[in-house]
């Protein structure tokens, strides 16, 4: 890890430590650690050596490796370069890492056949080409430019319909829990 990945950590400590309910305080006092320090890991201002890292994991009853998990979507911005082979045919992740959208480029002739259900909500991008869906019995047909936002748990199968179709799908990741909003 590099001093940057290292610092990281600190968000990933402080967001674990509140969904935990617990104070700095208790933290401090469970790791033998200062207030101060591990204020100044939460907000990025201190590197804490493996030893201190450890005893902060205990603490919050996990391991360091989950923390440099947990760590990797605390980015902030993160650029992922186009394939230097711009006209490859086949499956490009569009992230890095642990986040909460999951999200791939299609290109060249994707029919794989299969049905997809996904936990969550998807919305589909026709970059270049076209595309046919099926999807709740009915058959849709998308140009480019077009999209098609399926809700989660709707049954879907698609296909390229044109020879260079490139096809972007953004889909909040399957870890994530929706939580459907209620009115009173």
């Amino acid at each position: 890890m590099d001093d940057k990945e290292t610092l990281r950590v600190g968000v990933a400590v402080r967001r674990l430590r509140r969904s935990l309910g617990l104070t700095l305080a208790v933290v401090a006092e469970r790791s033998g650690l200062s207030v101060p320090f591990l204020s100044q890991v939460e907000n990025e201002r201190a590197r804490p050596s493996a030893r201190s890292l450890q005893r902060v994991a205990d603490a919050l009853n996990t391991t360091v490796g989950e923390l440099y998990d947990a760590a990797d979507c605390t980015r902030t911005v993160d650029v992922v370069r186009a394939e230097p082979d711009g006209d490859a045919q086949g499956v490009r992740s569009l992230l890095r890492g642990h986040h909460q959208l999951h999200a791939m480029e299609f290109t060249g002739d994707q029919d794989t056949g299969r049905e997809f259900q996904h936990r969550n909500d998807e919305l589909m991008y026709v970059a270049d080409g076209a595309a046919e869906v099926e999807a709740e019995g009915r058959a849709y047909r998308l140009e480019r430019g077009d999209t098609l936002c399926l809700s989660g748990g709707v049954r879907h199968r698609w296909r390229a319909a044109l020879p260079g179709t490139r096809i972007l799908v953004v889909a909040v990741a399957d870890h994530i829990e929706a939580i459907e909003e209620t009115r009173h």
